[in-house]
C-alpha cells in the first residue's frame, strides 16, 4: 500500500473519530433522572439558560484548576456544614433555580433565593445563572455589618419579620447558597451568620462543590 495513501486514511479516520467524538451532547443528566423535567442539553432559568460546554474536549477554567491552596484560610469544608443544613449537588441547585424561575414554592409555602456569597472580585469572573450576589462580609459583624443592615437583608431580602428586636421566620425564604467550592469559607460564613441570628436550618440548601465543580462539569456561568 502506498505509505502516502496510508497516512492520509489514517489521517482522515482520526479526524472523523475527533468531530464524532467533540459532537456527542452534553446533557446535564439521563432522562430518567429525579429531575427529569429539567433534562436536556439547557435549562432556562428566568431568561437566562444553564448548559454544559458542547465541547468534549474542554478542559477546565484556569481560576478553578489549583488543587492546592494553602490551609489555613482555605481548609477543605465538611460535607455536613451543621445540623439541619442539606448539603446539596448540581441536579439539586438547578431544581431549585428553576422552581425559582417558575414562581414555584417549597413544600412549606416559601420561596426560593439562590445566593452567591462570594465578594465582587469573584462574581465578576462569573454566577450561576439565577443566582444573586449577597457577599458574606455584609452580615458578618465582625468585617463591619451593622446590626440595621443585617436587620435589612433580614426582612427585605429574605422574607423574615422583625418585631421587638427579634426575627421570625414563618415566611422567609429558602435559601441556596454556595460560593467557590469545598475549600471556600464564603457560603459557610453567610451560614454560619444566619443560623446565628436564628434562621431555621432546614430553610438553608448549601451547594458545597460550589464554582469549582460547577466549573469542572462544564456549566456556564453569567456575569
Amino acid at each position: 500500500m502506498n505509505i502516502n495513501k496510508y497516512f492520509s486514511i489514517t489521517l482522515i479516520t482520526l479526524m472523523t473519530m475527533t468531530f464524532a467524538y467533540a459532537e456527542k451532547p452534553v446533557a446535564i443528566s439521563k432522562s430518567d433522572g429525579p429531575y427529569s423535567l429539567e433534562i436536556g442539553v439547557s435549562v432556562d432559568v428566568g431568561g437566562q439558560k444553564i448548559m454544559r460546554n458542547q465541547n468534549n474536549k474542554n478542559t477546565v477554567n484556569p481560576a478553578f484548576a489549583k488543587t492546592s491552596r494553602p490551609c489555613p484560610p482555605f481548609c477543605i469544608q465538611p460535607m455536613e456544614l451543621r445540623p439541619g443544613v442539606e448539603t446539596i449537588g448540581e441536579q439539586e441547585i438547578i431544581h431549585y433555580a428553576v422552581m425559582m424561575s417558575k414562581g414555584q414554592k417549597m413544600p412549606d409555602g416559601s420561596e426560593i433565593m439562590i445566593i452567591d456569597s462570594r465578594t465582587p472580585d469573584w462574581t465578576a469572573k462569573g454566577m450561576i445563572p439565577g443566582a444573586v450576589n449577597l457577599p458574606w462580609t455584609l452580615l458578618s459583624e465582625r468585617k463591619g455589618a451593622d446590626p440595621i443592615s443585617i436587620a435589612e437583608i433580614m426582612t427585605e431580602q429574605f422574607g423574615a419579620k422583625e418585631q421587638n428586636g427579634l426575627f421570625y421566620f414563618d415566611t422567609a425564604k429558602t435559601l441556596v447558597l454556595y460560593c467557590n467550592g469545598m475549600w471556600c469559607g464564603q457560603s459557610p460564613n453567610n451560614i454560619k451568620s444566619l443560623l446565628k441570628y436564628g434562621y431555621p436550618a432546614d430553610k438553608i440548601k448549601w451547594y458545597r462543590g460550589g464554582m469549582q465543580n460547577w466549573e469542572i462539569l462544564g456549566f456556564n456561568t453569567v456575569k
